[in-house]
């Protein structure tokens, strides 16, 4: 069980370097949502991408569920 999960991991990854290869800029608006907060001032810098990462779990869990079936 846990080396079919190892392998889609793994082949996701796979994709995810390709993509992000051949196609540089295809994930630029990941962490540029609107509701993700940022707060910059001199010397700080804070993030939060909350709307990211609803998107990236909602997206996750359908893809867990295509593949639990």
């Amino acid at each position: 069980m846990l080396s079919k999960w190892l392998l889609i991991v793994g082949c996701i990854f796979i994709v995810l370097g390709l993509l992000l290869h051949f196609f540089p800029g295809a994930l630029n608006w990941f962490g540029r949502l609107p509701g993700d907060i940022r707060i910059e001032s001199e010397r700080t810098r804070v993030y939060f991408p909350i709307v990211s990462m609803i998107v990236l779990s909602i997206l996750l869990s359908l893809l867990i569920g295509f593949f639990r079936r």
